[in-house]
């Protein structure tokens, strides 16, 4: 009878620790906010969403991402890291997750002599784990 109750206890606490995993989803000490989504575009519209969804940009325009996220904690931070081509990074830079439920964030972008052509990606990290990445390309303008 011991060994059985031993056997339940273990499994109870196996089958709680597997239930409560958060399927690689970074999450802020104090509650719990995910990356739902990112999107880029050369425009926002006046809740931070994109305006014109696209992952082509011209050397000249300025690149916006979007990031929505849901849930709250305190502490949470997201980061943009952007790169181009080699790995070489651009850009990086940090926000608080607004503290509220489905919120979106913005990052950008500019270059006011142009961005060299080719392909470039924006890694999205929420305390410093990666959540999303979204590649794209500047193509020359024609």
């Amino acid at each position: 009878m011991q060994i059985t109750a031993a056997l339940v206890a273990s499994l109870s606490l196996v089958l709680s620790v597997a239930c409560n995993r958060n399927e690689n989803k970074p999450v802020a000490a104090g509650g719990k906010v995910t990356v739902s989504d990112v999107d880029l575009g050369r425009s926002l519209n006046p809740d931070r969403s994109i305006d014109d969804d696209t992952t082509s940009f011209k050397p000249s325009d300025t690149i916006y991402a979007s990031v929505e996220t849901d849930g709250t904690a305190p502490d949470a931070t997201l980061t943009a890291r952007w790169t181009y081509q080699d790995g070489q990074t651009v850009n990086e830079s940090s926000q608080p997750v607004p503290a509220k439920d489905d919120a979106r964030t913005e990052f950008h972008i500019a270059k006011p002599d142009g961005w060299p052509t080719g392909k470039y990606k924006v890694d999205i990290l929420l305390n410093g784990n990666k959540a999303d990445t979204k590649d794209f390309e500047v193509v020359a303008e024609k």
